[in-house]
């Protein structure tokens, strides 16, 4: 069928020869529905329906609207990122160590790090509280320990409070005690930002850690994605090494996985037994 909108030739698609291709109406679709997910996100009260519809509507100009829509998302984009280049001012004071009036100590016996008493308590409701209190209320560089952070965990989490993102290979390498951190102190943008990781990177390998993670947090989400996930490559984890210490480690969340594992296989047969019948 030719189509007037990726038709090698489209400007030869009149009346009554104007019809789109099933791919080309698909799109359209996925657009409209795109667009009406953002502007619903942003609380609007009418839709963005009003102003560009599916190709059957009676709308004179369907989808005419979506480059004036697009460019606004593009300045939108633009001034967010002006607003975070001048909010990252914040990282050369860390990274330069100027005026600084804190210090944090690892829990290995590392040495400490100066930071910025204002901006943690900003982060973390549970930092302000601590710095708030009278044992806090010294002269500058005083001393806290963070017990649970070994120095590179610890500057890593400093580094994120200060930038709002960290270096893949930092990401990477300190999810879980990030993530351990962000619960604790209460820094709950670090935690959805590690969720959308581990969400991002769920894989056999470490399905079980962040089923582990999830549980202690209580991440219902995280929780639920991982155990599902394991469920279904139980197969690729239960013989390994891993599983075992897992299992030792973690009776009642071996409990849940076996538990969920059995009501998967139970609803499978009756499906499979539907479909026979």
């Amino acid at each position: 069928m030719d189509c007037s909108i990726c038709s090698s030739m489209p400007s030869i698609l009149r009346p009554p020869r104007n019809t789109i291709c099933g791919s080309c109406y698909e799109a359209a679709k996925s657009v409209i529905t795109l667009i009406n997910k953002f502007e619903n996100d942003k609380g609007s009260e009418k839709a963005i329906t009003s102003v560009v519809s599916f190709p059957n509507s009676c709308k004179p100009q369907p989808l005419a609207n979506v480059p004036k829509w697009m460019n606004n998302m593009k300045e939108t984009e633009d001034e967010l990122n002006e607003k975070i280049n001048f909010l990252s001012g914040f990282v050369s004071l860390f990274k330069d160590q100027i005026l600084t009036d804190i210090q944090l100590k690892p829990g290995n016996g590392g040495p400490p790090i100066s930071a910025h008493r204002a901006l943690l308590a900003a982060r973390s409701e549970i930092f302000k509280n601590m710095l708030d209190s009278d044992a806090c209320k010294a002269p500058a560089n005083e001393t806290i320990t963070i017990p649970e952070l070994k120095h590179e965990e610890l500057e890593a989490l400093l580094e994120f409070l200060y930038r709002g993102s960290l270096d893949a290979e930092k990401i990477e390498k300190h999810i879980y005690s990030l993530t351990l951190a962000a619960d604790k102190y209460e820094i709950p943008f670090l935690l959805k930002f590690c969720e959308r990781y581990m969400l991002k990177t769920l894989v056999s390998s470490n399905a079980l850690d962040v089923l582990e993670i999830s549980d202690v947090c209580s991440n219902k989400i995280l929780k639920e994605t991982a155990l599902n996930f394991i469920v279904k490559n139980l197969e690729d984890l239960v013989f390994s090494s891993k599983y075992e210490t897992f299992v030792s480690k973690n009776p009642h969340l071996s409990v849940q996985i076996t538990r969920a594992f059995l009501m998967d296989a139970k609803s499978r047969r009756r499906n499979e037994a539907n479909v026979a019948s």
